[in-house]
């Protein structure tokens, strides 16, 4: 009798260990293909690349991303002694009929306002600052299919990238 009973909870501990494993399985699975967005910078024809636009894509062949919102970092000037400043996009331009919201295979532009932490002239071209920076995008959008939570993503960072002609920020300094 008390070997049935203990091979009992043995069978309940296993299937309640096996409908855990599942459910894990079930979350990671679905985090691993949540819509996270990638970006590029625009090619730049003449200007500072601190006036640079940024696009930012909906790789998810499943998920729209809703509600989203971008930001931009200014990591790090080097030797500048500046923290780390996040600052919100300007000019965001999302397709044509939809409001902060990209579809699978969407994109946006953005542009972010570093010019206004420098203080510089509209036309400075000063590439030796700007190489020694670092920046990156932060974007925030709802949880598909479950609006009340949101979800947040970093970019790589940015360097600019001078032996592109014209220069412009990447993800890697060799493009």
């Amino acid at each position: 009798m008390m070997a049935h009973s203990g091979a009992q909870s043995l069978q309940s501990l296993i299937v309640f260990l096996a409908v855990m494993v599942v459910i894990a399985g079930i979350g990671i699975g679905a985090w691993a293909i949540r819509p996270v967005p990638s970006y590029a910078s625009e090619e730049q024809k003449a200007g500072s690349p601190f006036d640079a636009t940024f696009t930012a894509e909906n790789p998810s062949p499943w998920f729209a991303m809703k509600g989203l919102k971008f930001a931009c970092v200014l990591d790090y000037v080097r030797a500048s002694g500046r923290e780390p400043t996040l600052i919100e996009a300007t000019d965001v331009r999302f397709p044509a009929g939809s409001t902060g919201e990209l579809k699978p295979g969407e994109s946006a532009t953005f542009k972010c306002p570093f010019r206004a932490l420098f203080g510089l002239p509209p036309l400075n071209e000063d590439y030796g600052v700007v190489q020694r920076s670092q920046i990156y995008f932060h974007a925030s959008y709802d949880l598909p299919f479950i609006g009340a939570i949101r979800l947040s993503h970093n970019s790589v960072p940015f360097l600019l990238n001078t032996r592109l002609l014209p220069p412009r920020w990447t993800s890697r300094p060799d493009g």
